[in-house]
């Protein structure tokens, strides 16, 4: 879960990520995808004028993950929560397409489910990872690239307008 960045007064979430500690910074973005070269090269370039010109950035940082960048980065990434009424034959399911993917690929499985319905996840993710078993390494590492730009980027929108009282939260 991302860290939030804590905003107090008339200062926006981005004012205060753009003033704040580069340590500090980093950290809010390795909450958001746990590659320490990108989060270092989004805190250097601040101050950003806007969030869209942020997520540009973030978008342009993960584009250029070298491959041990995005080792670490699916190395922190676990499969998305399933509801609490789902079925134990669907987590069976999920844990075996799930073991088959990571023996397959050495990583992961993520998947971006920013704007589905709650009760489409299961379905999807497991209709995903079927689907993406018959990738090979180099074009799923292309694919889950993609869905990590996208998790960081729906992370990183929830981290800079989710935190709008003196408050940290996490």
């Amino acid at each position: 879960m991302p860290v939030r960045v804590q905003t107090c007064g008339t200062s926006s979430p981005l004012e205060h990520f753009n003033s704040a500690p580069a340590d500090v910074a980093v950290q809010s973005l390795l909450s958001c995808l746990n590659s320490h070269r990108w989060a270092h090269r989004i805190a250097s370039h601040r101050p950003y004028p806007d969030l869209p010109s942020l997520l540009a950035a973030a978008d342009e940082a993960s584009y250029d993950l070298a491959p041990e960048d995005l080792t670490e980065a699916l190395a922190a990434e676990a499969l998305p929560p399933l509801p609490e009424d789902t079925y134990a034959v669907a987590h069976t399911a999920l844990s075996a397409a799930h073991a088959a993917y990571e023996a397959r690929f050495g990583h992961a499985f993520v998947i971006c489910l920013d704007g589905l319905p709650v009760t489409e996840a299961l379905d999807h993710v497991l209709g995903d990872i079927r689907s993406r078993l018959a990738n090979d390494p180099e074009e799923e590492r292309l694919v889950a690239a993609e869905q990590l730009r996208r998790l960081a980027r729906g992370r990183l929108t929830d981290t800079l307008r989710g935190a709008g009282n003196c408050a940290t939260s996490h």
